[in-house]
């Protein structure tokens, strides 16, 4: 039930060589995307210096190739976070050392804001690839992947984390090897919650896809083609007409990949449920059923299979004679210890090097300051979340038990998460101008805006995974209202929720950047706050201060992480098995 790699069940009955009509529907198709993401990658190699003006025009003509410009980085950037998010949960659970430093270092990852990336990454880019336009296309889609591929590391980690301790015991039963292991069991188990997570990555994309697109470091203005450098534009000139156009134009790509694309695989992904019987109300995809009545494709699926099934026999264990229990190695606790020591004295010297940074370079006044400023976009994120987890919490598990609602709302979730929260400058500017409010409050919601998705698509995720069996039997033993909640959907959920607060709390710390410093044509509020201190010091181009706020940032999600999160994280990873 859990094998990834196996090939379909080719239908004997009916199902020739040639081609049918299935074949020809789908075949202009797939030409069409073929031949305009073509197009699309040949226009991010032309010639470019740094300096040079780009254009972008506010006419609703340029609109479609735009939005193709920006779909192909934000799905090149999606297969980065993909294969990053495979290693990462792969090592992390597999080796216990590692785990000690990845898991805090994805901490920081997360928490580190995008412009931070950003302003590290773009000199690089651009010298690796001098005089072409591919250095700043990497640069973006380096961004881009910052704003992805955390949250999609982190779901496959606790999910591979929380694997039924059945199927563990089946696997060494019948001496699979780790990277078997991993495919035949692992990242099956995690598909469901991976794909929802990846939905969610792709909106957390448009989200930041005006700082991605835009670029703004040390007086460098750089617009690439694309929907966020159309938005910047509009915003720049508080042009209303073209906002409305930018959100139709990011409407229709959100919908024409979610059919596409995500759909498709969910419903594919609907067999690696873990439950005996069959879902009572399963994922359906028009694509999907194409392909499944297409002849070429279910021969090119077929032998695709039997090909990515082949690196499953690479790394087999071999019988050796003794027991499964007897073969298991043990590891020296000396390593352990040394491996402890070397880990304290590295933090020891980072802690060394951040006191001499601050003592020579910005002053413990200035630090001290920060740290003041972190503190109140600390206390913003909380409670936000709180707000967040109390109103989506019951509406997710609603839904992500009708898996016929869940396809209605898809794509409507997924275009509220990706919606930029800098199309809403105009209506936050005029409100609070117009009737006198304090920015330090009525900016705050902005934060939470697109990162309370988070919670939404991953309790989804939870609660669509949940057995039909489990909920019968609650139903058989009477159980209602909060009593059920208590026994049933929430342990259920609770992985999934501790994943999605995790990646919100991060996602909001770097939503502060946007949300506490707004602006709309000449008017701008600032609310006081961690994430508007980094704004302006990378406006001015003042790297020492733009790396004592990020490092605050991390100090603060790491410490929030954990001695907070973490002992949530271990209380849902016990309950869950």
């Amino acid at each position: 039930m859990f094998e990834l790699f196996s090939p379909q069940k080719t239908e004997a009955a009916g199902q020739g060589r040639g081609p049918n009509r299935w074949d020809w529907a789908l075949l202009p198709l797939v030409l069409a995307l073929l031949i305009v993401f073509a197009f699309g990658a040949m226009q991010m190699s032309h010639p470019f210096s740094v300096g040079e003006t780009s254009y972008i025009s506010l006419d609703p003509i340029y609109l479609p190739y735009y939005l193709l410009r920006t779909i192909l980085r934000m799905f090149t950037a999606l297969g980065f976070s993909l294969l990053f998010s495979l290693a990462f949960a792969a090592i992390a659970v597999k080796y216990a050392k590692a785990e000690k430093i990845m898991v805090p270092m994805l901490d920081i990852l997360q928490s580190v804001p995008i412009l931070g990336f950003q302003a590290i990454a773009i000199a690089p880019f651009i010298a690796l690839f001098p005089g072409n336009l591919l250095g700043v296309e990497c640069a973006a889609i380096f961004a881009i992947f910052t704003s992805q591929a955390w949250n999609m590391a982190f779901s496959l980690y606790q999910s591979i984390r929380t694997v039924p301790a059945e199927l563990s015991e089946a696997t060494r039963i019948f001496r699979l090897s780790s990277w078997q292991r991993f495919w035949r069991l692992e990242l099956p188990f995690a598909m469901p919650g991976l794909l929802w997570n990846m939905m969610m990555s792709m909106s957390g994309g448009w989200f930041f896809l005006v700082a991605a697109e835009a670029i703004s470091v040390a007086g460098q203005d750089i617009k690439l083609p694309g929907i966020g450098s159309y938005i910047a534009v509009a915003i720049e000139a508080k042009n209303g007409a073209a906002i409305a156009w930018a959100i139709g134009a990011m409407l229709t790509g959100i919908l024409l990949y979610d059919q596409l694309f995500f759909r498709p695989l969910l419903a594919w992904a609907d067999k690696f449920r873990f439950e005996e019987s069959q879902s009572e109300t399963a994922q359906e995809s028009w694509l999907l059923q194409w392909m499944r009545s297409s002849h070429w494709f279910r021969g090119f699926t077929d032998k695709l299979w039997v090909w990515l099934s082949r690196p499953l026999h690479w790394f087999s264990v071999r019988y050796d004679g003794t027991s499964t229990k007897a073969s298991v190695r043990q590891i020296n606790p000396v390593w352990s210890r040394v491996w402890d020591v070397v880990l304290t004295l590295a933090c020891l010297w980072a802690a060394y090097r951040m006191i001499t940074f601050i003592h020579s370079d910005v002053g413990w006044g200035e630090a001290g300051h920060v740290v003041g400023l972190g503190l109140i976009t600390l206390l913003r994120v909380m409670l936000l979340i709180a707000l967040a987890s109390v109103v989506w919490v019951p509406i997710a598990v609603w839904i992500g038990l009708r898996p016929q609602y869940s396809q209605q709302v898809q794509a409507v979730a997924q275009f509220l998460a990706a919606f930029p929260v800098n199309l809403m400058f105009p209506l936050v500017v005029f409100v609070v101008v117009t009737l006198n409010l304090s920015p330090n409050i009525w900016l705050s919601p902005l934060m939470v805006f697109g990162t309370q998705w988070y919670i939404l698509f991953n309790v989804v995720a939870g609660a669509s995974t949940i057995p039909s069996e489990l909920r019968l039997a609650s139903d058989n033993l009477g159980l209602k209202g909060w009593l059920k909640w208590k026994r049933v959907y929430l342990p259920a959920i609770f992985p999934s929720y501790i994943t999605g607060a995790i990646t919100a709390s991060g996602g909001s710390w770097n939503a502060s950047i946007v949300a506490e410093y707004v602006t709309w044509g000449k008017t701008t509020l600032i609310a006081d706050g961690l994430g508007s201190y980094i704004k302006q010091m990378t406006e001015a181009g003042d790297f020492h201060r733009i790396a004592l706020g990020i490092g605050v940032m991390c100090i603060f999600v790491m410490l929030l992480n954990r001695f907070f999160w973490r002992k949530l994280y271990l209380l849902a990873e016990d309950r869950s098995r």
